[in-house]
Formats: structure tokens, C-alpha cells, sequence
């Protein structure tokens, strides 16, 4: 019964509560500037589940832009010591804290951030009548507390995310600056 109910949650999310989540209070994106570890992801979608167990901890740099977007610069060491390296850009909406990529089938929202420590970030995405929902922790430092993983995991569970397609990311060596 508890399963079936998680996957109802699960389900049901991109309608109604990943929709209800608001960004953080007097979000504030120079302080949200800077280098975070990504330290802990989860999402709802199949690829994740078949990948996470090879994902490891990486690094992004957020700058803020003369517009007020956020350009993104991700950094992933693979286990052939190359990098994957991606730099997106996140558009600004009127909302502080929930930015769009491409088109408006995909935003972010800030819902949580201690400017020095972490953040909490969910990602919602519906394409082709399909919704995925991402929560990523980025933290000051590769490692984070046992209070900011219980946050991430009630986050993950009202997105609709469930526990099994949570992972906490194993540190690595950083990706070589270029």
C-alpha cells in the first residue's frame, strides 16, 4: 500500500505540488554566485535510474549576468579522466529564484539556500505530455550535513521523487581548470 502511494506522489507531482513549491524568500542570486559541489541528485525519470549509480560529485560555477540570468559552468570528472563540461545559461523569470532553460519547458527553482553552506534546487521539466522532476544539493563544500540530506530527501518526496532514485554523490577529484 505505502508503494502504491509513493507512486501515486510520484506521478502526480509535475501537476500539483512541483507547481506549489515557491522559491526561497528574499532570494538574492550575487550571493548564490560563486563555486558549489554538487553533492546529491534526484529525479523521477528512467535514465537517471539506470545511471545514478555511476554519477560521482561535481562542480558549478554560478555567475550572474548584466541581464540578471544565471550562467551555469558544470564540470564532472569521468572515469577516463576526461571532463564533461556543460554551460548553460538559466533566464530570469518575475518570480526570484525560478529561472527557464530554452524554451519554458523546463524551470528551475531555488526552494532553499543558505548563501555560505547549500543549496536546495528543483528542476521540473514537461515535455510531450511527460514531466520529469530533478532535486540537486549544491553545497560550499564536497561534503553537507545530515540536516541539509534530511531536507533533500522530504524535497525529493514532495516533488514525487521516489527514495530509490535518490543519490547521495561519492567524492572525486575535480575536473582540471581550464
Amino acid at each position: 500500500m505505502r508503494n502504491t502511494l509513493m507512486m501515486l506522489v510520484a506521478l502526480m507531482c509535475p501537476l500539483t505540488v512541483c507547481a506549489d513549491i515557491t522559491p526561497a524568500a528574499d532570494f538574492d542570486l550575487q550571493k548564490m554566485s560563486g563555486k558549489w559541489y554538487t553533492v546529491a541528485l534526484a529525479n523521477n525519470a528512467q535514465w537517471f535510474v539506470n545511471k545514478k549509480a555511476g554519477m560521482k560529485t561535481g562542480t558549478a560555477v554560478i555567475v550572474l549576468t548584466e541581464g540578471g540570468d544565471m550562467d551555469l559552468t558544470y564540470a564532472n570528472l569521468k572515469d577516463d579522466g576526461s571532463c564533461f563540461r556543460a554551460n548553460p545559461t538559466a533566464q530570469k523569470t518575475e518570480t526570484p529564484g525560478r529561472f527557464t532553460f530554452h524554451s519554458q519547458d523546463k524551470v528551475m527553482t531555488i526552494v532553499e539556500v543558505v548563501y555560505d553552506d547549500y543549496a536546495l534546487m528543483l528542476t521540473s521539466k514537461t515535455k510531450e505530455e511527460k514531466s520529469e522532476a530533478s532535486i540537486v544539493v549544491y553545497s560550499r563544500t564536497p561534503e553537507f550535513s545530515e540536516v541539509v540530506q534530511q531536507k533533500f530527501t522530504q524535497l525529493a518526496l514532495e516533488a514525487g521523487v521516489l527514495p530509490d532514485n535518490t543519490v547521495i554523490l561519492p567524492q572525486i577529484a575535480e575536473c582540471p581548470a581550464v
